[in-house]
């Protein structure tokens, strides 16, 4: 007799073969998969569509690829998080979620529920929740919000690698042509903040490492590339790069309000970047480099090594 869990997982995946994809480059990466992996993601992609059709707020999903992989947004009501589903490939017959919110998202939690109950309903087991470094600071929303997530999934049962990475070194480009123009990297904080930064490509490479390497299961790993820097010390990184003179200068809060409100930003984001700031200003953002060094057996990039890199791309 058939278990009752391969007989829901066969309508599922029926379900999901007659809802074709309507990007035939989707189409095609679901079916070099292997059959029986082939046939686990189509089931995961029906209840990922059928959870957000029952889920209120959530809207058309646009079905997509992301480095290759299938992927999910709420293109729509761009309400919730971006969902990429893939086997882990050192191992044949698994497959993964790597699960990332997007940034100041007022559904953090609620969309990460809906996501783990249907992952739990299909029987996933690898799950890998991309959060942020210090999720316990209550001041930081957005913060707070994925501490509470790492908090239900570590009820729900599933393999569950969580990573925290620190600010990305990729934030400091929204200042580069002042940097290049005027000599100046302005923040709105104070310019004696000491913030810890990781490399976007470093924290791409770790995540890819623990989706597909055994021993990661049960894991919470603090991604964080450089010890503490000022902003002070960051600008002289960046001047040491770009050959000129760059000036750290801090932006007052109420200007900083004033363009965000202009620039018609979000106001739910606005705020909770403000609250950011405010908590930059009293504690600063502070990690450990060792960890993401371990993960990575190699040193994490420094600021001195993106500065450059960037330099040469922009030059």
């Amino acid at each position: 007799m058939k278990s009752a869990t391969t007989s829901v997982g066969k309508r599922s995946t029926a379900k999901a073969t007659r809802a074709k994809a309507s990007n035939p480059a989707v189409d095609a990466v679901f079916s070099a998969y292997p059959r029986p992996i082939r046939a686990k993601l189509l089931a995961l992609r029906w209840l990922i569509f059928d959870t957000a059709k029952t889920t209120k707020g959530v809207g058309a999903l646009q079905e997509t690829l992301k480095w290759g992989q299938p992927s999910y947004l709420t293109a729509e009501t761009k309400s919730g998080s971006t969902i990429r589903i893939d086997q882990v490939k050192s191992t044949a017959h698994q497959y993964a979620v790597y699960h990332i919110c997007p940034n100041m998202s007022p559904n953090e939690l609620s969309s990460a529920n809906a996501l783990v109950a249907a992952a739990v309903k299909q029987g996933l087991r690898r799950f890998v929740y991309h959060s942020v470094l210090h999720p316990q600071i209550e001041a930081m929303p957005h913060h707070w919000a994925k501490l509470r997530v790492e908090e239900m999934l570590l009820r729900s049962g599933l393999a569950v690698t969580i990573l925290q990475p620190t600010a990305y070194m990729q934030n400091s480009l929204a200042e580069w042509d002042r940097m290049v123009g005027d000599g100046i990297y302005r923040v709105p904080y104070p310019i004696e903040t000491k913030l810890s930064l990781v490399d976007l490509n470093d924290v791409a490479e770790a995540a890819a490492l623990v989706l597909t390497e055994a021993g990661h299961s049960g894991a919470t790993y603090e991604l964080v590339g450089t010890p503490p820097m000022s902003v002070i010390e960051i600008a002289e990184t960046f001047g040491r790069a770009l050959q000129k003179d760059i000036r750290a200068e801090a932006e007052p809060i109420e200007a900083w309000n004033d363009r965000g409100r202009n620039a018609a930003m979000d106001t739910y984001q606005r705020e909770t970047l403000t609250k950011m700031f405010q908590a930059y200003a009293r504690d600063g953002l502070c990690g450990n480099p060792n960890v993401l060094g371990w993960l990575l057996k190699r040193p994490p990039t420094s600021l001195a090594s993106f500065a450059a890199r960037m330099t040469s791309a922009y030059a």
